[in-house]
């Protein structure tokens, strides 16, 4: 990269105006997470974060500048990306520009390790995200560096990575030609690099520039793409990258770009790419279904071409639903469902995302959208309108009704009152009916999407509110215990509902004020209910309480643990419940409470299941009222529990009695409430935990361990103590405040007044005089245990450990983190790694006792005590465990519990969001919540923490107990483990060595047990830190060698199959995850530069020293050193070559000595370590490969042409002389010489790039075929061995091996090593190889005959930089070979020598190969050998030929030629060769804009010389039968049975190239067609032979196409001519062929109303037809046009049937016995018959509704049940489909007829052959 091209885009324009700073911040923010703002401690933040950034900036500026990326930018980047997760974008625009730049220049450093890159580049795109905060102006980024990154990783040798985001908008002015000039010589379609090309097209165009600068944006490229894109046919693999672009575009720029007269093939396309099934047999080309487009952009694209003036784009997409809506229906499925539901529930929402854009979003930098083009409220109602019978039907899918219900959420913001009333009116039934609960759970879900919307009323729909009450009173039978997901979806239902209204009685208001509307009136009476439906709920609750306790549901036998599906319904019972009592006024609550309470203390409960439902119902009364609800239930379970307990023996007791378990459950449960409330009964409730926690009974001291850990919790942790809708709750009189008028309303975020718990004094004082009385006794007794100074029971060692650890649980967030010495030089840096601290609102006491050390101490000690002497009381160890986990990273809240309620906050927040709105525009509720997950995770944050001598200790425990014997043990113990790895700096380093020694050999102590578990702490977890692969030499030095070495311990059985796995997947682990560590890091100047500027620059000012010169110097020299000491030559074997190969870098060579290693594995006796050593010699063949020198050339000199501007691609002048001519072969040393080869094929097909690179002349290039002393060592080793014949007897042998039978394949890698020896080596092995290939080339056997070709192809490929003579004399020694593999070929081995010329061809100029092809065109069809060597050499030869493209036209010309006179081969392999080298010869033919004809082959010549030789075939009228071959054929057969030969092999290339080619010859298939249609066989039936067959598959195969608006009439000309054939087949093939085309071009027919009126024609003429199987036929497909809505139902049409129905018909004659029977019908009763058809067509072509003109229909058609056959047959058809589609609906379908009717109706569908 040239620097002063980099410096200059650094110019950077930063804002200087400052707007007034922020209050103490010292700069403006950009943008920061608000709910900072809103927690009790808010007023600490600003100068928190303000310090954590200064040192952020100060240490990352300073790691860069001393160039020191690992640990200090990682460390640094990482503290930086934790910033933003905590703060949001709380720094200056200035700091963010210099961030962003910073981190680009470090993703660009060349070679960086690949997991470091994909590290930064998460964080650089987190920087770049919210693209409204950096415009054009502030920061301008190079594109080029990231291109050559993508390019490095994406299309270089090494693995694939997704990193493929590039933000389009902050690139510079001229960026869009420079891309162009760099992309466009790439497109040439038949070259793998077309899709490059367009796929960097996707990614760096830019398409944000303001409309000014229009003409350098987007104007340059987008006629050129969009014809591209239009005049493709067979949807390539990069077509979906041109959608996707396109998409962008018109997202970017709505109202600039017209594009109206490509909507239709818009439309088009999509509709296709949607692979819906059309038509009876239809067979899909797996190309559609692989490469159709993404249903996203698909999506973005649509909503940006709405709107404007012509409205064309609605009508169109009003089309599209129209033609698909009956594939929602739920009666239908396949695999085509997925994408429709995701475009209907993705539509909505991207348009309500544009709407929101154009009226609700601030204004930024972007783009306005002009007025013209901004959605009207007519465009809005269209649209919804458009989307409802498509999503209604949806709601019911198979797929579930989410889809629907996120549509219609979105939908309801946009027109409430469009979308609302009909799903009402699909749910009040739904709620009434029991037998389908189906129907119940779909329209619930949907009702919840679209609540918001409903309740809230508005102006729109008005009435909306009113339909609240009855629905929630019909929803309450749903909490049924039988039916577990009705109860979820209705408790989901009512806490919804609740959420959004609270539940005040208003009617008082009724009396009270003036001031009400009709509806408020209404409201307020109706208000009235909500204590009844209160109640009515919780008698709900109790019944199904009283249904599910344990002794109804289990055996005696079973679990005590709550199932899965209970505690799902005890959460869900739970949580509604307390939305309800948080919603409701406190007249209903005291109704509640008592209630509850008397429910609670009446019954007594078992306290495993409804037990825990009751006291989850006390609970949340007293959640929501704390001082009422104490008052009862304090006092009434206390008296309860000393009552019993008075007796000493109940203590002792193993059975507790139930009642004083109730009531200790009911206790701990209500104690969970706000800690200030609890103050008062601190006596009662301390006399209760010294009674209690001392229980025998396990299940009673749990149940006080409890109590206590809420008592602690509630009085020590920070949390908000209530939740309501809205602020200050609903207890002012009515005359005040009216409830109803906020009904829906959503929180102010700025006035939330959240009430905050804090923990006072008191509270802190009483939570510490717990931990001394509780706490301080039980650590005495263990630790008197644990130096064996007193003994004690399990059961009593698990007792004081669950005590412990309730205390921790309930007062973790008092104690200060654990303290201890730092340790020190765990890893040498030069900059400051300190840890962070946050402040979550607790000031610790140092005064106090600090309990989290103490209990530490004392764990430690009884560790080491029980795992010296009772190993398997595993219950205490599991519980030890836990404590060490706790007394590491708790600190009020665990991960796991802040992770699922962050989940099911996004959940709720989705289902009730306003995305139209925007602006936070949540419930209260919902962000009280999300203030509170703030909190949480800022206790959880604990990345980077410092490694202390405690945490020492105790890792070091945990790895103890992670080699226990016990698996369950270990396993819990190592996930700890991890964790902990996770969080403390580099503590890694520290462990490994302790890890290993389990590991090593000598060390004879060690158990299988204890090797396994260290195992596993090598391999790690699913997604945490992987010992075996630190990136970090100094691990790996260590670990490697050791895995290697424990192969050799006591310790390693194999016979132990859970060892054997465990080491593949350690093995398996390192590979995958280890991609090649960097050993080089270097840090570019401009970094440096770029750092120095961060460490200087705004606010808050860096506190970190700037780095002194010496300092920076030692910076330089570490990086050296780091970069030197890494390549020591290691010594090992087995898995280690594994390992080691792994170690190959593209710039670091092997050291000679791992050479020799590898080159002698190749004969190693073992399979794996050949198979590694072949790959990394071939790598080491790379490493060492002499760089070859190229020279730019200006391709206008070579053929002096006169450069043109306009876009020409295709067979120019300019680059004919790339193409092969066999008049101008270089055959001598001269023409060798003066020949300029380009060997990739697509340079110079679209256009020339403006230096095009190639090999300079031989003299410059370095020497070939040293002697042995002018090689380098690494090269003498390689050169010894391989010119050892005995060497290379042993490689053969070992290579010509089977592996594993009929699977072996070409190998590529085997490939490779060749193909660099021969590069390096020039032809110094070849005399030794020969007669090894002549005697292999001899051998039959497949694998021999694999080895040859592999060796071949790398000859031929190696020897691209060789001299005339050496290549001349190669191909003198090849010919011959090649020509007895090609005699000798079997099937078995055919595709390995196609693989073999195909390799040797690739990328090759097509003039240094001249030997080969020419020996390839002799004579590949000569039948010698029999048809299968023929077929055999085709495809060799097409192997070749295919990977030159369009640079062979000469030899294209020549092999045509060569086949024609041989189309009509008798056998059927060599016909379907020669059908696929036909494709591969026309594949160059097409029809692309900007191209000119081409000089290959073209199919119209060559249709037209078929046709000739077809026309015995075309002028007959009889049948076309098969020719079967006779073996004994003598001389010529009839023209005729030469034709039908002929058009066999004509089938097989219509078949091949059907979804190959990227343009569709339209007019040449056309011709052929009306053959086709002759012989296409109607039925389907696989017992046809090969031609009928043949010709079905491609007619089906050709009426799937995409036609060009041009080519409609052609088609139909044709179309309109066969259906006049004679033959009825060919008629009834028409209207099948007519089905598929319309469907897959149906907007592009819409849009030709000549095209329309034809189509229809043609139907209709067709219903008369006199054959009754076509017309059926033209009856379907009637049917099937008016239901896609391409005809419509109108009055002509109808009275035309109606008229064709009063044909009269013919009197029957009596016959004379033994008259012949007449086959024709009469013309009468066909007229009849039409019109009847043409009524049923009609009548089927609604199967899902009746619309208006319906029920006239059915009684014309009624008329018609006696008629004579085949009348009367269509007549019952018709109405028994009629009957079996509407059954489902029927309720609502007989509203359309009058009684009449439906008389008339009742008895036509009661058959009456029932009582016959």
């Amino acid at each position: 990269l040239c620097c002063h091209q980099r410096a200059g885009a650094f110019e950077l324009v930063i804002n200087m105006t400052k707007t007034k700073s922020d209050n103490n911040l010292g700069f403006v923010s950009q943008k920061d997470i608000v709910y900072n703002k809103l927690l009790p401690y808010a007023d600490k933040l600003d100068d928190e974060s303000n310090d954590i950034l200064s040192k952020i900036k100060g240490n990352l500026g300073r790691a860069v500048q001393l160039r020191e990326i690992w640990p200090g930018v990682l460390f640094w980047t990482r503290k930086l990306s934790t910033y933003m997760r905590l703060y949001g974008r709380k720094f200056s625009k200035e700091d963010h520009v210099l961030f962003i730049k910073l981190l680009y220049e470090l993703v660009t450093i060349p070679r960086l390790e690949i997991s470091i890159m994909q590290g930064l580049g998460r964080l650089l795109i987190n920087l770049l995200k919210k693209r409204e905060l950096l415009s054009r102006e502030d920061l301008e980024l190079p594109w080029r560096p990231l291109y050559e990154l993508h390019d490095r990783i994406l299309f270089s040798k090494t693995e694939h990575l997704g990193l493929n985001w590039f933000p389009k908008y902050h690139v510079l002015l001229n960026a869009t030609q420079e891309m162009l000039d760099e992309w466009r010589p790439l497109l040439c379609p038949f070259d793998v690099t077309m899709q490059r090309a367009i796929s960097y097209f996707e990614l760096f165009l830019p398409t944000t520039l303001p409309p000014e600068l229009h003409h350098k944006g987007f104007q340059l490229w987008f006629d050129e793409l969009i014809t591209l894109w239009e005049s493709v046919q067979n949807l390539p693999g990069w077509e979906v990258h041109l959608v996707n672009l396109f998409a962008r575009l018109a997202n970017d720029n709505i109202g600039y770009i017209d594009w109206d007269p490509y909507i239709p093939k818009i439309f088009t396309k999509i509709l296709r790419s949607l692979n819906l099934p059309v038509g009876t047999s239809q067979i899909l080309v797996p190309r559609y279904v692989t490469n159709a487009y993404d249903i996203g952009h698909v999506v973005f694209w649509v909503s940006s071409l709405l709107g404007g003036p012509s409205k064309q784009a609605q009508a169109q997409l009003s089309g599209l639903f129209n033609s698909i809506t009956s594939f929602f229906h739920p009666s239908n499925h396949g695999r085509w469902l997925m994408k429709l539901m995701k475009l209907l529930q993705r539509l909505p929402a991207s348009v309500v995302r544009r709407l929101h854009r154009e009226r609700y979003r601030k204004p930024s930098w972007l783009t306005p959208i002009p007025e013209s083009h901004k959605l009207t409220e007519d465009d809005i109602t269209e649209f919804v309108k458009s989307m409802m019978q498509p999503v209604l039907l949806a709601m019911f899918s198979k797929t579930g009704s989410l889809d629907a219900a996120q549509a219609l959420q979105n939908l309801a913001l946009m027109r409430p009152e469009l979308v609302i009333p009909p799903v009402l009116e699909k749910t009040y039934p739904a709620l009434e009916t029991l037998t389908e609960p189906h129907q119940l759970t779909a329209t619930l879900s949907c009702m919840i999407g679209v609540a918001r919307s409903l309740v809230s009323g508005g102006e729109r729909f008005p009435e909306g509110p009113t339909h609240m009450l009855p629905l929630l009173i019909r929803a309450l039978p749903g909490v049924d215990p039988n039916d577990f997901s009705k109860c979820m979806i209705t408790f989901q239902f009512i806490a919804t509902f609740v959420t959004l209204v609270p539940l005040v009685d208003c009617s008082s208001a009724l009396h009270e004020r003036t001031d009400l509307t009709e509806l408020d009136r209404e409201l307020c009476s109706a208000s009235a209910e909500f204590e009844d439906f209160v109640l009515q709920f919780m008698d709900r609750c109790f019944a199904l309480i009283d249904s599910s306790t344990l002794e109804q549901t289990r055996e005696e036998t079973e679990t005590e643990k709550m199932t899965h599906l209970e505690s799902l319904v005890e959460l869900g019972l739970s949580s509604t419940f307390s939305t309800i009592l948080t919603q409701c006024s406190l007249d209903i609550f005291k109704v509640a409470l008592e209630k509850v309470f008397n429910f609670a203390t009446t019954n007594i409960f078992e306290t495993r299941v409804s037990g825990r439902m009751v006291a989850d119902m006390c609970r949340a009364t007293a959640k929501c009222h704390p001082a009422e609800s104490l008052k009862l239930f304090v006092p009434h379970c206390c008296s309860a529990i000393n009552h019993i307990a008075v007796n000493e023996e109940v203590l002792n007791e193993e059975e507790l009695d139930k009642e004083l378990l109730w009531n200790l459950q009911l206790l701990s449960e209500v104690s969970r409430v706000d800690g200030h409330k609890l103050l008062p009964y601190r006596s009662d409730l301390l006399q209760i935990l010294q009674l209690t926690l001392h229980l025998k009974c396990k299940q009673g001291y749990t149940l006080a361990c409890n109590l206590l850990h809420h008592i602690l919790r509630s009085a020590a942790l920070i949390y908000p103590t209530e939740y309501c809708s809205v602020p200050g709750g609903f207890h002012q009189p009515v005359g005040d405040y009216l409830p109803i008028r906020d009904w829906g309303r959503p929180g102010d975020l700025w006035n939330l007044n959240i009430q905050w718990h804090v923990p006072s004094v008191e509270e802190t004082s009483l939570a510490f005089y717990l931990l001394d009385l509780i706490l301080q006794p039980e650590l005495q007794q263990l630790q008197r245990f644990a130096t064996g100074e007193q003994d004690m029971s399990r059961d009593d060692v698990l007792k004081s450990l669950t005590i412990v650890h309730h205390c921790l649980l309930g007062a973790g967030s008092l104690m200060p983190p654990l303290t201890g010495e730092p340790i020190p030089e765990l890893v040498c840096s030069m900059v400051n790694l300190d840890e962070t601290t946050l402040y979550t609102g607790m000031e610790y006491d140092q005064t106090r006792e600090n309990y989290r050390d103490a209990i530490c101490s004392v764990m430690r000690q009884l560790l080491h005590y029980i795992l010296e002497h009772s190993e398997d009381d595993t219950k205490s160890l599991f519980l030890i465990i836990k404590i060490v986990s706790d007394l590491l990273h708790f600190k009020g809240s665990h991960k796991h519990e802040f992770d699922s309620r962050w989940k099911s906050f996004n959940l709720v927040k989705k289902s009730m969001e306003n995305r139209l709105h925007g602006r936070k525009q949540h419930i209260r509720a919902l962000l009280i919540d999300r203030v509170m997950l703030q909190h949480e995770l800022r206790k959880l944050t604990m990345e980077g923490c410092q490694y202390r001598s405690i945490h020492q200790e105790l890792m070091r425990g945990l790895l103890r107990l992670s080699t226990s014997r016990y698996s369950q043990v270990r396993s819990r113990a190592q996930s700890v483990l991890f964790t902990a790895l996770g969080t403390y700096n580099f503590c890694c380093r520290d462990l490994i060595p302790h890890v290993l020694e389990f590991l090593n050999p000598d060390n004879s102590s060690v158990t299988q047990k204890q090797f396994k578990g260290a195992l596993y702490c090598l391999l790690g977890n699913h997604n945490g830190v992987c010992l075996a692969n630190l990136h970090d030499w100094d691990c790996i030095s260590v670990t490697w060698p050791a895995i290697v070495r424990s192969g050799l311990s006591t310790a390693m059985s194999l016979e132990k199959p859970s060892i054997v796995r465990l080491f593949d997947d350690l093995a398996d682990k390192i590979h995958r995850q280890y991609e090649t560590i960097g050993i080089d890091f270097s840090i570019p100047d401009e970094c440096c530069a770029l750092a120095k500027k961060l460490m200087t620059a705004g606010n808050p000012l860096p506190q970190a020293l700037m780095p002194s010169e010496e300092e920076e110097a030692e910076g330089l020299k570490r990086q050296k050193l780091k970069n030197s000491e890494s390549v020591e030559p290691w010594k090992f074997e087995h898995i280690s070559i594994g390992f080691l190969s792994l170690l190959l870098r593209d710039d670091h060579q092997l050291p000679p000595a791992a050479v020799t290693f590898f080159v002698k594995s190749l004969n190693h006796d073992s399979l794996y370590v050949r198979k590694v050593a072949i790959s990394a010699v071939a790598g080491v063949m790379k490493q060492i490969k002499k760089p070859h020198k190229k020279v730019p050339i200006s391709p206008s000199e070579l053929c002096e042409m006169i450069d043109t501007k306009a876009i020409v691609a295709g067979d120019r002048p300019d680059n004919q002389w790339l193409q092969y001519n066999s008049g101008k072969l270089p055959l001598t040393q001269k023409d060798w010489d003066a020949c300029v080869f380009v060997e990739k094929t697509h340079w110079g097909y679209y256009c020339w790039p403006r230096k095009l690179m190639i090999y300079a002349p031989e003299k410059e290039q370095p020497k070939q075929n040293l002697c042995r002393e002018e090689m380098t060592e690494r090269e003498q080793i390689t050169f010894d061995h391989f010119s050892d014949p005995v060497f290379i007897n042993q490689f053969i042998e070992f290579l010509s091996l089977e592996d594993r039978k009929g699977k072996d394949k070409f190998s590529p890698r085997r490939f490779c090593l060749f193909k660099g020896l021969f590069r390096n080596f020039g032809d110094a092995f070849l005399p030794v190889l020969q007669p090894h290939l002549e005697r292999l080339v001899a051998d039959s056997h497949e694998s021999k005959q694999r080895c040859v070709a592999e060796i071949i192809s790398g000859l031929i490929r190696g020897s691209k930089h060789w001299s005339f003579s050496k290549v001349e004399n190669l191909w003198g020694v090849l010919c011959p070979l090649l020509h007895t593999a090609l005699a000798n070929i079997t099937i078995e081995t055919y595709a390995d020598w196609g693989t073999c010329i195909a390799t040797a061809c690739e990328s090759r100029d097509p003039r240094k190969l001249h030997w080969l092809f020419e020996m390839l065109m002799e004579s590949p069809v000569n039948g010698e050998g029999g048809s299968f060597v023929d077929a055999c050499r085709l495809y060799v030869l097409q192997g070749g030929l295919a990977q030159q493209e369009w640079r062979v036209p000469e030899l294209l010309h020549r092999l045509l030629q060569y086949l024609e006179p041989k189309l009509t081969q008798v056998y059927k392999n060599v016909r379907e060769r020669i059908g696929s080298v036909l494709t591969y010869i026309f594949m160059i033919d097409v029809n692309l804009p900007f191209t000119r004809p081409t000089t290959s082959p073209r199919i119209a010549d060559f249709t037209e010389r078929i046709l000739l030789q077809l026309k015995p075939l075309t002028e007959g009228d009889e049948e076309i039968q098969n020719h079967v071959v006779e073996e004994n054929e003598v001389g010529e057969q009839d023209e005729r049975t030469q034709a039908i030969k002929l058009l066999k092999t004509v089938l097989k290339w219509l078949i091949a190239s059907a979804g190959r080619s990227f343009t569709t010859a339209v007019p040449e298939q056309l011709r052929l067609l009306p053959l086709l249609f002759k012989i296409a066989p109607v039925e389907n039936d696989d017992s046809y032979d090969e031609l009928k067959r043949d010709a079905k598959t491609c007619l089906s195969l050709i009426s799937q196409g995409l036609l060009y608006p041009e080519q409609i009439q052609m088609v139909l000309t044709v179309l309109k001519e066969i259906a006049g054939s004679s033959s009825w087949h060919a008629r009834y093939s028409v209207l099948t062929y007519l089905q598929i085309m319309v469907f897959y071009n149906l907007f592009t027919f819409m849009s030709d109303q000549k095209a329309v009126a034809d189509v229809r024609g043609l139907v209709i003429k067709l219903l008369e037809d006199e054959q009754l199987e076509v017309r059926e036929m033209a009856a379907t497909t009637l049917s099937g046009f008016l239901q896609c809505n391409f005809l419509s139902m109108d009055a002509p049409m109808q009275a035309h049937f109606e008229a064709l129905c009063k044909t009269c018909l013919p009197k029957k004659r009596k016959r004379e016995l033994g008259s012949v029977v007449d086959t024709i019908p009469p013309a009468g009763l066909v007229r009849r018959h039409a019109g009847v058809l043409g009524l049923s067509a009609c009548i089927l072509s609604s199967p899902y509704d009746v619309p208006t003109w319906m029920p006239q229909l059915l009684m014309d058609l009624s008329a018609h049940l006696n008629d004579t056959q085949p009348i009367e047959m269509t007549v019952k058809k018709t109405l028994s489909n009629f009957r079996r589609t509407h059954h489902d609906n029927w309720q609502q379908h007989k509203q359309q007829f009058t009684d009449d009717q439906l008389l008339v109706l009742t008895d036509l569908l009661v058959s009456p052959c029932y009582y016959a």
